[in-house]
């Protein structure tokens, strides 16, 4: 049986008396094992950092940015066998595979940009012969938590910024797709990255709780549950440490009377149903804008929906795989048992779907439900599945409130050729990431990713500048060079007892 270690100090490190099963979800058959790690293992993976973070931290940006350029040229080489890896364990088709390797790589970018962000500031005579300059220096070692279902790109985003920025940083991955976070310790280190700086330490709450609890860990960032990300936040701010932790999603696709309802169902067809719905920026809500716009667009849904191809994880032509496990497959469905006993209308049903060949496999056909409101169970949830649920409004006003009094608020789009609608949303809406006619609003590398409310705890966005905030600390340093040699007190008044002014 396959076991996967960790990676701490540049090299494989077998720590822990546990291990988890690592399954295929194409045939539901255990295919590895995931070595879980403990306090003592995690110890490890600090010192090694703690001996390797000041020197990288006094190495320029700019040669921080050539090991950035290297590890993009690594993974962009060997793309096509980690999306193998990837797929094979998380489920989800090589293309979207490929994507999301893809995404972490745009920060990468962004952070071989690293030396132009980390400048500071300067002013010159702010007062008299006084100059002020301020400056961002390494927090030391960070650390990540991230989910299942991006295990390239997610690790990216964290572990990019820290390390360009200067800190060493400990990767916690998803117990359930640890191979290719491994992976990630192998580039980098083949990048020319110093042993230490990057290390990958598998577990599950045990080494959370490590995390948490670790003194010379300044900071946590955690892509999860809301349940969870709330966990992380309140007791790793109790530890003293900055912590950001995004958490779970329930994001609304507003369409109006006047969309493009052809183009509307096909980004519906991808956004709500690709990776098959496992995605914190999924679109499992539509709220059509009026009666005759609901008949409409249902009308469209259903034959796309038809249409739709569900395969094994390698199949070139599938739309989406199967989901992660038998236990999130159960879950799944239990919420398509919980709408229909709330009285939301089944009109597509995804339970019980079986693929030929691989009839062990978790998968879980594209469900539809109709007449959802905002006091159903399954609606203030997140399931994170191929379940779209269709909730009528009556007007705008009514469109505008159900995304913006919802528990989450991580991402809405709305769909109009109507400008001045557009803005009006876009301006009052209570989410944090808003789309015009754009199904999936994930900012670009150079912007910061993060939503409201039970979407994220923590003030501080992912990658970006703010991602540049999160990971480093400003100095700011106000100088005064008194006219003379060294020594001359020339021109001294005496003591000051009131406080320093410019003017």
């Amino acid at each position: 049986m396959r076991i996967i270690d960790h990676h701490i100090g540049g090299t494989t490190v077998s720590s822990g008396n546990r291990t988890a099963d690592i399954f295929d979800p194409n045939t539901g058959q255990v295919q590895a094992q995931v070595r879980l790690g403990d306090a003592a293992t995690l110890e490890r993976a600090v010192a090694a950092a703690r001996a390797a973070q000041p020197g990288w931290a006094a190495t320029n940006p700019q040669r921080r940015a050539r090991v950035m350029f290297k590890f993009k040229e690594l993974v962009e080489a060997e793309i096509d066998a980690l999306a193998h890896v990837l797929s094979m364990e998380h489920g989800k088709v090589l293309a979207d595979s490929r994507g999301d390797i893809q995404r972490g790589l745009e920060v990468i970018e962004f952070c071989c940009g690293i030396p132009h962000v980390m400048k500071g500031e300067f002013t010159h005579g702010a007062g008299p012969g006084i100059d002020i300059w301020a400056f961002r220096q390494p927090i030391g070692i960070g650390a990540g938590i991230t989910p299942f279902n991006f295990p390239a790109m997610i690790p990216m985003w964290m572990a990019g910024v820290a390390i360009a920025t200067g800190n060493a940083f400990i990767l916690k991955p998803s117990e359930r797709d640890p191979t290719l976070p491994y992976m990630l310790g192998d580039l980098f280190r083949r990048a020319g990255l110093p042993d230490g700086v990057f290390s990958v330490v598998n577990g599950d709450k045990e080494m959370v709780d490590a995390i948490i609890a670790h003194p010379e860990i300044a900071a946590i960032s955690f892509v999860g549950s809301s349940d969870v990300a709330e966990y992380i936040h309140a007791n790793g701010c109790a530890n003293g440490k900055r912590v950001q932790a995004m958490g779970g999603a329930k994001n609304h696709a507003i369409v109006m009377p006047d969309a493009d309802l052809d183009a509307v169902v096909r980004d519906l067809a991808g956004a709500a149903f690709g990776s098959a719905g496992e995605r914190c920026m999924a679109l499992p809500v539509v709220v059509p804008v009026g009666d005759a716009t609901a008949q409409a667009l249902r009308t469209k849904l259903l034959p796309a929906i038809a249409a739709l191809r569900i395969g094994t994880s390698t199949d070139p032509q599938a739309d989406y795989g199967p989901v992660v496990t038998a236990a999130h497959k159960a879950k799944i469905e239990s919420y398509i048992d919980m709408g229909v006993a709330e009285g939301a209308e089944l009109v597509v049903d995804g339970r019980g779907y079986v693929l030929q060949g691989h009839e062990g496999g978790f998968f879980v056909g594209p469900t539809l439900f109709d007449h959802v409101t905002p006091d159903m169970r399954s609606y203030r949830e997140e399931i994170f599945g191929p379940v779209l649920q269709i909730v009528r409004a009556a007007d705008f006003e009514a469109a505008l409130k159900l995304p913006s009094e919802h528990q989450y608020g991580n991402g809405v789009t709305i769909f109009t050729r109507n400008g001045h609608a557009a803005r009006e949303f876009a301006a009052r809406v209570n989410v944090g990431m808003v789309g015009v006619n754009v199904p999936i609003p994930v900012p670009v590398a150079y912007h910061s990713f993060g939503g409201w409310k039970r979407s994220a705890f923590g003030d501080i966005g992912q990658h970006g500048m703010e991602g540049v905030q999160f990971w480093t600390k400003r100095k700011t340093v106000t100088g005064r060079w008194p006219d003379g040699g060294v020594g001359d007190t020339a021109g001294a008044s005496g003591s000051a007892f009131v406080i320093p002014t410019m003017g």
